[in-house]
């Protein structure tokens, strides 16, 4: 098995690739060990010292070391943890996923499809790219409140991308969004 690995923006967090389906639909975010109780693969990983996240894609998994590890140290124990979880052929994910598309009722449900077909269609593919993920949040008085997963989180360009990037599109697609800005979960 040979896995590839490719930068982010964040510097904090690389992406590996192992060349094989890590998660058929959807993503998962573990944003520490205790939350990655579910993935036997993200359990492993979090067992390198200074591994301080794991984001499971649908062809990757991200993961954010602490800021005074060096990748060079930590880097060969990963590429060992994920060739060794790929090759046990245990699952990736135990139990059933939770789907982040809620439905939305109300009167702005019809602004909320739109947004959600917009982030589905051209943001997010653009930032799994990346190594991360956006997934919808909320929309309250023309404000669109968005999750920012795996290398998105932290990443020293997120804000930018938020204001410059998605507002911008989203703003001249659905004149009633005013303004986008990131939650924490």
């Amino acid at each position: 098995m040979f896995i590839q690995t490719e930068s982010t923006p964040n510097p904090a967090t690389l992406k590996f690739l192992p060349g094989q389906e890590v998660l058929g639909l959807g993503t998962a975010d573990f944003p520490n060990a205790d939350a990655a109780a579910s993935s036997p693969l993200a359990k492993r990983v979090f067992q390198v010292a200074g591994v301080t996240g794991v984001f499971l894609g649908s062809d990757f998994i991200t993961v954010t070391k602490a800021d005074d590890v060096e990748w060079q140290h930590v880097k060969p124990e990963i590429l060992g943890a994920i060739m060794e979880h790929f090759q046990s052929g245990a699952a990736v994910m135990e139990g059933e996923a939770v789907a982040d598309h809620a439905a939305h009722d109300g009167p702005d449900s019809e602004i909320v499809g739109q947004i959600k077909e917009l982030l589905d269609s051209r943001v997010r593919p653009a930032v799994a790219q990346d190594g991360g993920d956006i997934t919808f949040h909320g929309f309250e008085r023309g404000v669109v409140y968005l999750h920012m997963k795996g290398a998105c989180a932290g990443c020293p360009s997120s804000t930018l991308t938020l204001k410059m990037g998605i507002e911008n599109l989203l703003r001249h697609y659905i004149p009633e969004v005013t303004e986008v800005r990131p939650v924490a979960v």
